[in-house]
């Protein structure tokens, strides 16, 4: 079994070499953007750099993913048939922007059946990714997570949620004078609706990125929460970022050679008909069980030791 995904690095779809700069970090997954980071007069030729890096670069083993124009702008279903029909088989899946119903995943999957169909591929194998990005979004999260056969994630967009409820915010992602101010962290309740929907429908669940990538501890600090509340890993806009997440997002050796004791007291007590587990003096359930096989799949196991 593969190992999950930590960190998923944003990819400007224009500029020399970008992409091939990207791909050559040790992030684990890499998106071709075609949304935020390219201006609206250069994105329609920016498409051609998309297939060109899908079809003809080395991705390293990693998915094959763009990020499209969100739905309701001009240029959404141009990315969906242009890059689809370009890239043909090279493609994997597609990253949604700022999707805010079940109707916008339900547009994008009936467009691609339609363009797979006409260019011969296998309709439904190229996957979706939802980024949830607004107060809409957030509401209607549940219905989204469900809206799609294709969809294998979901992704916060701390930036534009920000934005979206009107919640002062120095840069995307950086703690400022505006979380002093509040008791917590201020995007705790939508990062835990995310990601409990994203549990209850089987799919993945990302951090967005943070903007300063210049301040290590800061980012740690944003990769920490995330973890702790389940987030399978964190965007990265900068390679100088991915070491931080690819780090924290790892378990630590002892929490690996914890979880193999769990999995394997588990193995021997339900083959010797035990009911009772014991690890470490601590009672083990079926929850740790759950738990523990998560843990190892983050370590790149496949949880049965």
């Amino acid at each position: 079994m593969a190992r999950a995904v930590r960190s998923f690095l944003s990819v400007p779809a224009t500029g020399s070499g970008m992409a091939e700069k990207g791909l050559a970090t040790g992030a684990d997954g890499v998106f071709l953007d075609l949304e935020d980071a390219v201006a609206p007069a250069r994105k329609e030729e920016a498409r051609a750099g998309v297939v060109r890096a899908l079809s003809e670069l080395d991705w390293g083993g990693r998915k094959r993913i763009f990020r499209m124009n969100a739905v309701g702008t001009p240029y959404f279903y141009g990315d969906v048939i242009e890059v689809v029909e370009g890239a043909g088989e090279a493609l994997e899946a597609i990253l949604v922007p700022k999707v805010r119903r079940a109707g916008d995943l339900y547009a994008v999957d009936a467009l691609l059946s339609a363009v797979e169909a006409g260019a011969g591929l296998p309709v439904g194998r190229i996957e979706l990714e939802a980024q949830i990005e607004d107060a809409e979004g957030l509401e209607e999260v549940g219905r989204i997570s469900r809206a799609s056969r294709r969809l294998t994630a979901l992704h916060f967009g701390p930036g534009d949620f920000a934005a979206s409820v009107g919640a002062p915010q120095a840069a995307i992602g950086v703690r400022d004078e505006w979380d002093e101010a509040y008791p917590g962290h201020r995007f705790s309740y939508a990062m835990q609706r995310l990601v409990v929907s994203a549990r209850a429908a089987g799919l993945r669940v990302y951090d967005g990125p943070s903007a300063d990538y210049r301040d290590r501890e800061a980012l740690e600090r944003s990769c920490r929460l995330a973890r702790a509340l389940g987030y399978d890993g964190k965007w990265c806009i900068h390679p100088k970022q991915v070491e931080v997440v690819n780090r924290v997002f790892t378990p630590t050796e002892r929490e690996v050679e914890r979880a193999r004791e769990i999995v394997r007291a588990y193995r021997e007590a339900s083959e010797s008909g035990s009911g009772a587990i014991v690890v470490g003096g601590e009672m083990v359930d079926a929850a740790s069980v759950q738990m523990a096989r998560r843990t190892l799949l983050g370590a790149g196991e496949e949880g049965e030791v």
